[in-house]
C-alpha cells in the first residue's frame, strides 16, 4: 500500500503539470488533427461534403460538454450550417460571432503535385485544398472553443461559432442565418476569419503588419449590348453594332468614378504613406492631407495598387459580336465588372454607365449585388486585434485597417446590421498566397501561432480578467 501511495504522489503531480493551453502540444495536435481532416473533405461545390464536416465539428463540440440545444446543423439544399454558442455568464454584453467558412473552391487533383484534398506537411508547410482559405480557421476557432470549454472557461458574454457553407459560390447560407435564423447568429458584432491577416516578409520570413478587415467594396456585373439590323458585308452600314459598342468602351475607359474615402481607407492609405518611400508616398501623404488633392489622385489612379481604394471601378472584361465572317454583327456584348466603393448604389452605377455609353447601347444589370457599408471602427476590436497579433508572432505589429475588393460572407452580415471584422489568425508571404489556386499553402508555424491569436481575442473580448 505504501509502495501504491508513492506511486500515486509522484505520478499525479505529473500529470498536474501537464501543459495547457494555446501552445501546449495536446492542443497543437489537436488543431493539426481538425486541420487535416477538414482538409480531407472535398467540400466545394456539389459535392455534398460540406453537411458531413458540418456535423463532424457538432458531434466533436458536443463530446466537449456543449449541450444539444446549442448546437445547430443547419441544412441548406445540398450543403448546411453550423453554429454553437459558448455561453458566458452575461457580465460582458452581447454576444459575439466567429465566422468562417467550410467550402472551398475546386481542385483537380490531376493539376496539383500533391494530393489537394490530403494534408501535407512540407518544408514547413501545410499543403492542401483550404490551408489559406480558410479550413485553418474553420480548425484553429474549433480547437480554441473545445479547449477553452475543457478547461473549464466561462466567457463574460456568449461566443457564437458561425460556420457557412457557400460562401465560394452563392452565399445563400449567410444569408439564410442572417433572415431566417437571426436568433441563432444575433450577434454585436463578428470576428471573420475570411479576411484581414497578417504578412511576412517575402525575404526574411519576419512579420511586417497585421491587416484588420472591416469594409468591402461589392461586386457587380453589367451587360452592355448593341444591336442592328445587320446585313452583307459588302454593303457596310453606317450603323454597326461593333463600332457602337467600342464607342460605348472607349468612353467607360476614360471615365474616372467619384472619389471617395472612409476610416478604413484612410488609415491604410496613411500606414502605406509611411512604408512604400519614394513618389508614391509622397502622393499617399498628400490625398490623406487633402482629398481634393487632384496632383495625387491623379497619380495614385495610374497605379493599380491603389485604384481601386479611391473610388468605383468598371473594367471590361468579356467580350462576344457578330456571327459570321461575311455578314455585318446583329449584335455585340460586353460584360463590364464594377467594383463598387460602400455608400454607392448599384443603380447610380448603372445610370453613370448608361450615360457613358448612349443612346445606342443597352446597360443591364446581370445579377443584384451584396451592398456592403462600412463597419465601425471599433476600440476594443482594434486593441483585441493588436494584442493577439503581437502576441502570437512574439513581437508587435503594425495592426493597418483595410477596405478590401473582394468579398466575403461579411458583406452579408454588415448588410443586415451586423459590424463584422475581417480577424484570420494566419501570417503569409504575398508571394505565397495561393488561395483558389494549386498547391494552396500555409507556414506550419503560423497556423499554430493561430491558435495563440484566438485565445488571446477571446480572453481580450470576453474574459473577466482582460
Amino acid at each position: 500500500m505504501r509502495l501504491l501511495a508513492a506511486a500515486l504522489a509522484v505520478t499525479l503531480p505529473a500529470m498536474a503539470a501537464q501543459p495547457v493551453g494555446p501552445s501546449s502540444e495536446p492542443a497543437r495536435a489537436e488543431a493539426r488533427e481538425l486541420l487535416a481532416f477538414s482538409v480531407g473533405l472535398e467540400t466545394s461545390i456539389g459535392k455534398g461534403q460540406v453537411p458531413v464536416l458540418a456535423q463532424s465539428l457538432a458531434d466533436r463540440f458536443r463530446k466537449a460538454g456543449f449541450p444539444d440545444a446549442d448546437i445547430h446543423v443547419v441544412p441548406y439544399k445540398e450543403t448546411a450550417s453550423l453554429v454553437v454558442r459558448y455561453r458566458g455568464n452575461g457580465t460582458g454584453g452581447r454576444p459575439i460571432g466567429f465566422m468562417a467558412h467550410m467550402d472551398v473552391v475546386a481542385a483537380n487533383r490531376s493539376d496539383w503535385k500533391r494530393d489537394p484534398f490530403s494534408l501535407t506537411e512540407e518544408n514547413g508547410y501545410f499543403f492542401g485544398r483550404g490551408t489559406l482559405d480558410i479550413k485553418s480557421e474553420i480548425a484553429l476557432i474549433t480547437a480554441t472553443m473545445l479547449r477553452l470549454k475543457r478547461e473549464g472557461f466561462v466567457p463574460t458574454r456568449d461566443l457564437v461559432v458561425i460556420f457557412s457553407g457557400d460562401e465560394e459560390t452563392a452565399q445563400e447560407t449567410i444569408e439564410d442565418l442572417a433572415v431566417h435564423h437571426r436568433d441563432l447568429v444575433d450577434v454585436e458584432f463578428a470576428l471573420n476569419g475570411d479576411g484581414g491577416g497578417g504578412a511576412l516578409d517575402d525575404k526574411t520570413g519576419k512579420p511586417t503588419s497585421y491587416s484588420l478587415q472591416g469594409a468591402e467594396k461589392y461586386s457587380v456585373g453589367f451587360a452592355l449590348t448593341a444591336t442592328n439590323p445587320g446585313g452583307h458585308s459588302s454593303r457596310p452600314r453606317p450603323d454597326n453594332a461593333i463600332y457602337d459598342l467600342a464607342t460605348a468602351l472607349k468612353a467607360i475607359q476614360g471615365y474616372g468614378f467619384p472619389v471617395k474615402w472612409n476610416d478604413w481607407t484612410l488609415a491604410d492609405l496613411k500606414a502605406a504613406s509611411e512604408t512604400v518611400g519614394g513618389e508614391t508616398a509622397q502622393y499617399l501623404a498628400r490625398f490623406v492631407a487633402n482629398h481634393g488633392d487632384t496632383g495625387a489622385i491623379d497619380a495614385l489612379s495610374r497605379d493599380g495598387a491603389y485604384v481601386g481604394k479611391l473610388r468605383t471601378t468598371c473594367v471590361a472584361t468579356m467580350l462576344q459580336g457578330g456571327h459570321a465572317e461575311n455578314a455585318l454583327p446583329q449584335s455585340a456584348t460586353a460584360t463590364i465588372n464594377c467594383r463598387v466603393f460602400p455608400g454607392t448604389k448599384p443603380s447610380e452605377v448603372q445610370e453613370t454607365l448608361q450615360r457613358l455609353a448612349g443612346p445606342s447601347v443597352s446597360v443591364t444589370r446581370k445579377y443584384e449585388p451584396i451592398e456592403s457599408d462600412p463597419s465601425p471602427l471599433r476600440p476594443d476590436v482594434l486593441a483585441a486585434v493588436e494584442k493577439a497579433a503581437a502576441v502570437s508572432v512574439g513581437q508587435s505589429v503594425r495592426v493597418i485597417p483595410e477596405q478590401v475588393a473582394y468579398a466575403t460572407d461579411g458583406s452579408v452580415f454588415r448588410n443586415h446590421g451586423i459590424p463584422t471584422y475581417g480577424t484570420e489568425a494566419i501570417f503569409t508571404k504575398d508571394s505565397e498566397d495561393f488561395a483558389h489556386g494549386l498547391d494552396e499553402r500555409i507556414p506550419v508555424a503560423s497556423y499554430y501561432q493561430g491558435l495563440v491569436f484566438w485565445d488571446s481575442m477571446i480572453h481580450s473580448l470576453a474574459s473577466a480578467n482582460r
